[in-house]
């Protein structure tokens, strides 16, 4: 698909300090259509508790009108700091007066789309948002494209900010879209069960660098005598099994398992820190990943099953595999897309059991080569060609 105008808004802002689907999804856009890619606009209460924040202080030069309002980026992709505060309003109760202020709130992101768009001389041929179905709600109808795409990447119902409203706006926002992507087979059933054009686009991942080998082996890593099993990531309990773990690793005494990423103080206040054949080796920058990855006789993603993990796309799962390594992790809907190539679990004792059958195949030539397959199908440009069929279809 080519020569198409496509405005993208959602939540991650292009300046955003961690990956972002929607940067990437808007870069192979680019290649061959014009993007506006619109920034989260600054609200009041952001504005006055992140004031010194680069992203707040870009916003205010924005508004200001001296800098940063829109910047070509590159060859067809435009990123827009909207010139507008929006109101705190989430303290509301559902409502007369939320859904008053929230449509206020999303004709004034709509005004600031319409002036670039005539500034740029942009067609309102797409429309995709996000996953925000607070500020995006209203976006369809102000702005009239010929097509508007929902794109779900997160259950953002079940984190604390988004659960008052979004019990109500997501739903409809799901309903009112042309269409839904999602990136998880989960988040597809979920959305399907609203709008029955609903399609699952997995989603990419960058594993260039976990599919070559590193020259290079970290100084933590030339210690251990014993096979290891190894996880890279932030350890966080809300996502996290610690219990499952204690289990596991006790059950293990043989293996050494070992953490890459910053704990939370629920992580380092565990009985994990007193087993001897744990070790937490802290956070690392991400270049330095794919060097412990190749290091990993066995590496897992011992998830807790709730309603925050249950629909994510795992993308360390595609970098273990990139990497060849025997990989285990917690069964969940989501993960059925890798049941293939990855050993799931549901308990403890399965963990136990796939860990040493993972080990004991770590070294098996047709079964690397089928998981560095797997991981290497998972692209941008895969993700975007069957978003690009959507529309295909229904253009």
């Amino acid at each position: 698909m080519n020569n198409m105008d496509i405005i993208m808004f959602g939540l991650q802002p292009w300046d955003i300090e961690i990956g972002s689907n929607f940067k990437n999804m808007a870069d192979v856009m680019s290649r061959d259509n014009r993007i506006l890619y619109v920034n989260r606009p600054l609200d009041r209460i952001t504005r006055w508790q992140m004031r010194n924040d680069k992203k707040t202080k870009s916003r205010l030069q924005s508004i200001a009108k001296t800098d940063n309002h829109l910047q070509e980026i590159q060859k067809n992709l435009w990123v827009l700091n909207p010139r507008i505060i929006l109101e705190s309003i989430n303290f509301l109760p559902p409502g007369f007066l939320y859904r008053f202020f929230n449509k206020r709130n999303s004709q004034k992101v709509a005004n600031e789309i319409d002036k670039v768009i005539e500034e740029l001389g942009f067609k309102k041929d797409v429309l995709i948002i996000d996953n925000d179905f607070f500020n995006g709600l209203y976006l369809k109808e102000m702005l009239k494209p010929r097509f508007t795409l929902y794109y779900l990447r997160d259950y953002l119902r079940s984190q604390q900010y988004f659960k008052k409203h979004g019990a109500l706006s997501e739903p409809a926002m799901i309903a009112k879209a042309d269409a839904v992507a999602s990136n998880s087979l989960y988040l597809n059933s979920y959305a399907g069960s609203m709008n029955p054009k609903s399609y699952y686009v997995g989603q990419g991942c960058e594993v260039d660098a976990f599919i070559k080998k590193p020259g290079v082996i970290p100084n933590e890593m030339k210690g251990h005598t014993r096979p290891v099993v190894g996880y890279c990531g932030m350890l966080t309990s809300r996502r996290l099994d610690i219990e499952l773990l204690v289990q596991v690793a006790r059950a293990l005494p043989e293996f050494d398992f070992v953490f890459v990423g910053k704990e939370d103080e629920e992580f380092q206040a565990s009985d994990l820190h007193s087993i001897s054949n744990v070790h937490f080796l802290g956070a690392k920058e991400p270049n330095e990943l794919p060097g412990y990855v190749h290091c990993f006789d066995v590496c897992m993603n011992p998830q807790l099953v709730n309603q925050m993990t249950i629909g994510n796309y795992p993308r360390k799962i595609d970098e273990y595999l990139a990497a060849g390594k025997p990989t285990v992790a917690t069964s969940t809907e989501a993960m059925m897309a890798f049941k293939d190539v990855v050993y799931l679990c549901k308990t403890p004792e399965d963990y136990v059991h796939n860990i040493r059958l993972a080990y004991d195949e770590r070294n098996d030539v047709s079964i690397i080569e089928q998981r560095i397959q797997e991981a290497s199908q998972h692209t941008w440009e895969a993700s975007v060609s069957l978003i690009y069929d959507i529309l295909k279809r229904h253009l």
